[in-house]
């Protein structure tokens, strides 16, 4: 009998794709809810840019790595 091994860049990818949710969520939030005060460079958003780049990263390696479908036990 062999066993289905999930790749552990699956469920790098899983976690960095939540990271990038989250990160993402926090600066559409700050957009749509401004803090009373701002960084020098709050204006650029940092969290939407970082957060979109998680995002696409672990949707890649979510993709690229996904466990097979099928498999035989």
């Amino acid at each position: 009998m062999s066993k289905h091994v999930n790749s552990i860049w699956f469920l790098i990818g899983l976690q960095v794709l939540i990271y990038g949710v989250l990160i993402t969520g926090t600066g559409i939030w700050e957009i749509l809810h401004p803090p009373s005060h701002m960084a020098d460079l709050g204006w650029t958003h940092p969290a939407i840019w970082w957060g979109g780049v998680l995002l696409a990263l672990g949707l890649f390696y979510v993709i690229r790595f996904r466990p097979a479908k099928s498999f035989r036990d």
